[in-house]
C-alpha cells in the first residue's frame, strides 16, 4: 500500500514502468521519494542491496521527463551523480541508459513524443573526444569522481557545464567522508554551489555509517548559525535511516593446520585448497584481498586448481589494471564465463557485477564497515541473503575476525569522524577557486567555513595559507611557487598566471604515486602499471604476474615497462 501511494507522485509513465519492470517500492524508496519530491537536502542510509540508488535517481528522471513533455528540457546538466570509484561511475551509466531508454519506449508506446534523457561520465578515464563533445552537447545526468568534479570546477569551459546542475547525488558517502578526499569534496561542493544558479539540492547515498548525524552534516555542510552550540543543533537535513542489519549467511574458516603469528606456506596452500573447492560449489565466486599483489598471487595459484573449469574461469582485478581489462574482468563475471574474480577495494562499493553467490575475505578486512561492504556483494539484490566466508590467516586475523562477527551480530558499527581542517587540501582549493575568478577574502573564507570539515577553520590559519600562496616558497634560487595575488588594501584574492594549470595538474588528495605503464609487444597495448620500485628493481627476461597473465620483460625505459606475452611461464618475480 505503502508503495502504491510513494509512485502516485510520478508521472503516470515513469510509474506504470516502475511497477512492470522492477516490482514494488522497497522501505527506503518509498521514504526517500516523497523527501527528494520536496526538495530539501536528504540523507539515505541503507544496507547494500535496498536500492537506494534508484530511490535517488527516479525522482532526477521524472523531474527531467515532466521538463521533457513541456518542451522545457535543454541541452543542460541538470544532476550530477559523485563516486568515489571510476568503475562505480561506468556502472551507474550503464544502469541509467536501460531505464532511461526504457522509459523513451514506454512514453512513445503512450503517444508521447520527447526528446532523448541523456547520461554521460567524466572520469579520468574518459578519452578526449569524448570530453570535447560533452562541452558542446551537455549531458543531462553527469556522473564523474570527486578528482574529476575538481577539475570541471576549475577549467574554463567546464564551468560553463556545472553553472545549471540544480541536484547533486553524492553516492558512497561514508568512504570519503573519514578521509581528506571528503574535505577536497566537500569544499568542490561548495565551490559548485557559488558557480551555479540555483542552489543544487544534495542527496547523499551510504549503506554503512555511524553517527548518522555527522554524516548528514558533512553532506549538506557548516549551515546552522554560530549561535548554536553542538548540543542544541538538529539533524541538518532529512534523514531516512531504514538500519543497516541484513540477514547473513556470514561464517569464519580457518585452515587444518594451527595457526601461528605468520601464514606458513602450508596454511596458504590449504586455503588456495578450501577457496577453489568453494568456486566450485558456487556459480560466481568474489574474493577479496587486502593488497593487489596479494590479489595477483591468489589468482594465480587458484587459476592452478581450477584450470578444468576452462582459460577465464579465474580474473585479478585491481587499480594497477588498465580500465579494458578490469572492464573486461566485471563483463565476464555478469554473463558467468568467469567463475572467480580476486579484487582489492576496487569491486567493494556499489558495483553490479551481476548475481555473486558467495564472497569469500582472505585475511582481516580490518574494519566492520568494510566486511559489511563486501559481504554484500553477495546477494547485491533486493531481499537476497548475502552468503560470505572469512579466512582467518594468522591468530591477529582469528581475533579480529571474531570480534567482527560478534559486532555484526549485534549491530555495531564503526564510528565516523570527519577530519578537522587539513591545510594542504585548502591550499589546493584556494589556488583553483583563485584561478577561476577574483575573489574577495572574506567571501572565500566564508566559503570554506561552511564546508563541514572546515567548520572550525582559524582566521589565522587560512591567513596563514594564503600568505604561503601568495609570497612562495623561498629556495636557494629565490622564491618560487606563489599561485595568488593578494590585494592586502582591497582584501581581493585572484591567481596568477599558471595557477589554473597547476590546480588541475596537481588536484586530489590520492597519493600520487609514480608508475610505469606495462605496454604488451608486440601490439603496444596497455596493460597495467607496476611501481617506480618495481619497475626499476626488475630485469630484462624476468616473468611478472598482471591480471593474472605471465608477461616476460622486454625493457624498462622512461615511465614504460615493455614486456610480452610468456605463454603461462611461472613468474620468477612477485607482484
Amino acid at each position: 500500500m505503502l508503495g502504491a501511494m510513494a509512485l502516485s507522485i510520478f508521472h503516470p509513465v515513469i510509474a506504470e514502468w516502475f511497477r512492470s519492470n522492477v516490482g514494488t517500492p522497497t522501505d527506503v524508496q518509498a521514504q526517500a521519494w516523497p523527501a527528494i519530491q520536496s526538495g530539501g537536502d536528504v540523507l539515505i542510509a541503507a544496507p547494500t542491496g535496498s536500492g537506494r540508488t534508484f530511490a535517488a535517481f527516479l525522482s532526477c528522471i521524472d523531474h527531467l521527463f515532466k521538463q521533457a513533455l513541456a518542451r522545457e528540457l535543454d541541452d543542460h546538466t541538470q544532476v550530477l551523480y559523485v563516486s568515489p570509484l571510476k568503475a562505480l561511475s561506468n556502472d551507474i551509466q550503464k544502469n541509467l541508459q536501460q531505464p532511461l531508454a526504457e522509459i523513451g519506449n514506454a512514453a512513445l508506446s503512450a503517444g508521447l513524443l520527447m526528446p532523448e534523457l541523456r547520461v554521460l561520465v567524466r572520469t579520468g578515464d574518459t578519452p578526449m573526444a569524448e570530453r570535447q563533445q560533452m562541452l558542446k552537447r551537455p549531458p543531462h545526468i553527469l556522473v564523474t569522481t570527486p578528482e574529476s568534479l575538481y577539475i570541471l570546477l576549475t577549467a574554463e569551459k567546464s564551468r560553463r557545464l556545472l553553472q545549471t546542475v540544480r541536484t547533486v547525488i553524492v553516492d558512497e558517502i561514508h568512504a570519503v567522508a573519514p578521509n581528506k578526499r571528503g574535505a577536497h569534496l566537500a569544499l568542490s561542493l561548495e565551490r559548485l554551489e557559488a558557480l551555479t544558479l540555483t542552489k543544487p539540492q544534495r542527496i547523499g547515498l551510504s549503506a554503512t555509517q555511524r553517527p548518522i548525524e555527522a554524516v548528514a552534516q558533512f553532506l549538506v555542510g557548516n549551515r546552522v548559525p554560530l549561535a548554536c552550540t553542538p548540543s542544541s543543533r538538529t539533524a541538518p537535513c532529512t534523514i531516512i535511516d531504514v538500519g543497516h542489519q541484513r540477514e547473513m549467511d556470514l561464517a569464519v574458516e580457518v585452515p587444518k593446520d594451527e595457526l601461528s603469528a605468520v601464514a606458513t606456506n602450508a596454511i596458504w596452500a590449504d586455503i588456495y585448497d578450501r577457496v577453489a573447492e568453494l568456486v566450485r560449489q558456487h556459480s560466481s565466486t568474489l574474493v577479496f584481498v587486502n593488497t593487489r599483489r596479494l590479489a595477483e598471487r591468489v589468482s594465480h595459484f587458484l587459476e592452478e586448481r581450477l584450470v578444468d573449469l576452462g582459460a577465464d574461469a579465474v580474473a585479478a582485478h585491481h587499480g594497477s589494471l588498465s580500465r579494458q581489462i578490469r572492464l573486461s574482468a566485471e563483463e565476464r563475471l555478469k554473463s558467468g564465463k568467469t567463475r572467480v574474480v580476486v579484487a582489492t577495494a576496487s569491486l567493494e562499493l556499489g558495483i553490479d557485477i551481476g548475481a555473486v553467490d558467495l564472497v569469500c575475505q582472505i585475511g582481516s578486512p580490518r574494519a566492520i564497515a568494510t566486511c559489511l561492504q563486501r559481504v554484500g556483494r553477495a546477494g547485491h539484490w533486493i531481499k537476497a541473503i548475502p552468503k560470505g566466508r572469512l579466512f582467518a590467516m594468522t591468530r591477529d586475523d582469528l581475533l579480529e575476525c571474531a570480534a567482527l562477527m560478534r559486532a555484526i551480530r549485534t549491530g555495531a558499527l564503526d564510528r565516523i569522524a570527519v577530519p578537522p581542517a587539513p591545510l594542504d587540501i585548502l591550499a589546493q582549493q584556494l589556488v583553483a577557486a583563485a584561478a577561476t575568478q577574483t575573489w574577495e577574502e572574506d567571501d572565500l573564507f566564508n566559503l570554506c567555513r561552511r564546508a563541514d570539515s572546515y567548520r572550525a577553520l582559524a582566521r589565522s590559519d587560512f591567513d596563514q595559507v594564503l600568505r604561503m600562496l601568495t609570497d612562495g616558497i623561498a629556495t636557494n634560487r629565490g622564491r618560487g611557487m606563489a599561485y595568488l595575488f593578494h590585494d592586502r588594501i582591497n582584501r581581493r584574492i585572484k591567481g596568477r598566471r599558471g595557477a589554473r594549470l597547476a590546480a588541475i595538474t596537481s588536484g586530489g588528495a590520492i597519493p600520487d604515486t609514480a608508475n610505469y605503464a606495462v605496454v604488451a609487444e608486440p601490439e603496444g597495448t596497455v596493460v597495467g602499471s607496476v611501481d617506480e620500485d618495481f619497475a626499476v628493481e626488475s630485469l630484462a627476461g624476468d616473468i611478472m604476474l598482471l591480471g593474472n597473465t605471465s608477461w616476460r620483460i622486454k625493457g624498462i625505459e622512461m615511465g614504460k615497462v615493455r614486456v610480452e606475452d610468456a605463454q603461462g611461464a611461472p613468474p620468477n618475480i612477485p607482484f
